[in-house]
């Protein structure tokens, strides 16, 4: 068999199944549960705010953000045209305009002068994306929403766990919206959460997230609201993963330093930047390498996949996307980072053996692209390459 390094796979271990097996035994399957309690409770406690709201998933944890905050037709908000899709998808389900602007050239998060300049009176609110684990520049973002009077959203899909100047991801915000995708940090197979120390926001995410149905008369429903709850076998998973964390943060963290001190010498290549003061959680282990153009960006990622390795590409800029195309955003260093860049493998379970390899094999990309390359019909070895 071919050998395989996945870009990232969930680590479940006896823990997990234990805690969802007695779910299951417990009866309670659907969207109530001890564990849904304990689940919002624990992250809220993790992320250091009042409250934390479970959700289907963090695409919905934004959708419910903006409708609980009242925004909608007319109104604006400002995203980063490098991000997952969804960011900017939530904002169209409320019939508001998203807006994008360009990104910080070292963190790749959105750039708050760029913010500045893109806000309008019909500007409503401000996404953050802390985007591959890295938050966004926080400080200069509360400043200008408290100046401009706009709520200021985290998109904290990617980061938690992730810190700024202390404080961890999902309060620094007005709200935030979390996922626990598969492919997440913690994982609840799909499933979301918010975040807040506003009470008045989450009594009302909370109500319109269960069809907004009277809490006093049953199956009583004065609004239109949204079927948008996590199911007690999802919040059991997560409540083991959570448990497991600060390992998942320590691991991504030293596969990360191993890339960079396996590949400092190669030039024109950048990994990760944290800025001072932030902590990453390194979601994604992200490689660029200067003045590549689309094309060449693939050629690398074929060479590593007929090596065995996956990788992805970034995000395309959502300017660019089909149905946002008529945005007209000009967002030079979102285009070029697009261009340039890839996620290389950063799964729990990777050994310094697979870290080395994918490395070995990068270093002899970078030296054979110089001259004809000749792709290798079966998985390079690391002792093949050592050798030279």
């Amino acid at each position: 068999m071919k050998r395989f390094i996945p870009i990232s796979q969930p680590s479940i271990t006896d823990l997990e199944v234990a805690y969802v097996t007695n779910a299951v035994k417990s009866g309670w399957v659907s969207s109530q549960g001890d564990y849904i309690e304990k689940f919002e409770r624990n992250f809220a406690e993790y992320c250091g705010t009042r409250y934390a709201l479970s959700t289907t998933n963090g695409t919905t944890a934004l959708h419910l953000a903006l409708v609980s905050y009242g925004i909608g037709l007319g109104d604006e908000v400002i995203v980063p045209d490098l991000t997952f899709v969804a960011t900017a998808n939530a904002v169209t389900y409320v019939n508001a305009k998203p807006v994008f602007v360009d990104v910080d050239p070292n963190t790749l998060c959105i750039d708050p002068y760029h913010v500045e300049r893109a806000i309008t009176s019909k500007t409503k609110a401000i996404i953050a994306v802390h985007l591959y684990g890295h938050p966004a520049a926080m400080n200069a973002l509360r400043t200008l929403a408290q100046q401009y009077n706009l709520y200021l959203i985290e998109d904290a899909a990617e980061a938690h766990g992730a810190t700024y100047h202390g404080q961890r991801t999902g309060s620094l915000g007005d709200c935030a919206a979390f996922s626990f995708y598969g492919n997440k940090m913690i994982t609840s197979g799909e499933g979301g959460m918010l975040t807040t120390n506003d009470e008045e926001f989450y009594q009302r995410a909370k109500y319109l997230r269960d069809h907004a149905m009277s809490p006093q008369r049953r199956y009583w429903h004065t609004e239109v609201g949204y079927n948008y709850r996590i199911t007690n076998l999802q919040a059991a998973l997560g409540v083991a993963q959570l448990e497991r964390i600060d390992a998942f943060l320590n691991k991504k963290r030293n596969i990360f330093e191993r890339y960079r001190s396996n590949l400092k010498s190669i030039a024109n290549v950048r990994l990760n930047f944290v800025e001072a003061g932030s902590n990453s959680s390194y979601w994604m282990v992200c490689l660029q390498v200067d003045n590549y153009s689309e094309k060449q960006r693939d050629q690398l990622m074929t060479f590593l996949k007929k090596c065995g390795i996956d990788s992805r590409p970034y995000f395309y800029p959502l300017s660019t996307l089909p149905m946002y195309a008529d945005s007209h955003a000009y967002t030079p260093i979102a285009h070029s980072a697009a261009a340039q860049g890839i996620n290389l493998p950063s799964y729990f379970d990777m050994t310094d053996t697979d870290v080395d390899y994918i490395c070995q094999v990068l270093v002899q990309y970078f030296i054979s692209v110089k001259r004809t390359i000749v792709l290798p019909t079966s998985p390079v070895t690391a002792d093949a390459l050592a050798a030279g």
